[in-house]
């Protein structure tokens, strides 16, 4: 199964099968239940995740009570909060298995010797980050410019697997929709 990893790596850098035998060493597995939560908010934000099977979502709690998935992460995704790992801070976020899952885990110290023993990851990580990034910028600029139909539609042509995989309510969260809407939606495509 952390072949996924050695397959991911290797679209971004040159890696040898003796290299990522050790790369491999850094990460511990992982293997949360369906709704265990890996990250909880008010925590410091410690590790960083690789999904190799399942799927994870990132959400916070809003004033009123209610779930905001910003995040969802299938098999070959990595996922954190990115700026609480960075200033080693405690996150306003939470990340829990959507389904039964196989993941990969770094802490912050285990990952910066990881990149100064192996070089070649800083690039990994930058074009895995530069692609993230402009994954989010899409995002905004679906949220302006595409009605709430259009940014479904959108998004269930571009992510298929998560329309097929990840509950309705989280993915009326993602798209800031409500799941009744979603669901109205999703009739009126199929007629």
């Amino acid at each position: 199964m952390t072949h996924r990893l050695y397959r991911h790596l290797s679209q971004f850098v040159t890696c040898s099968e003796a290299d990522f035998r050790e790369i491999l060493s850094y990460f511990q597995v992982r293997r949360p239940d369906k709704k265990e939560v890996l990250m909880e908010a008010g925590r410091r934000c410690d590790h960083h995740y690789f999904v190799l099977e399942g799927c994870l979502h990132m959400f916070y709690v809003s004033d009123k009570g209610a779930e905001k998935t910003v995040k969802l992460a299938l098999e070959d995704w990595w996922l954190t909060d990115y700026l609480a790992f960075h200033h080693r801070k405690p996150t306003e976020f939470y990340i829990q298995a959507v389904e039964p899952s196989r993941v990969l885990c770094i802490d912050y110290e285990r990952q910066e010797q990881l990149l100064a023993d192996f070089p070649a990851l800083e690039t990994y990580f930058r074009k895995v980050y530069e692609i993230a990034y402009g994954a989010t910028i899409m995002r905004i600029k679906y949220l302006y410019d595409y009605s709430k139909e259009e940014m479904f539609l959108n998004f269930i042509d571009q992510f298929p697997d998560f329309a097929q995989r990840v509950p309705q309510y989280l993915l009326a969260s993602y798209l800031g929709l409500t799941p009744e809407y979603l669901s109205e939606i999703r009739r009126k495509k199929r007629s």
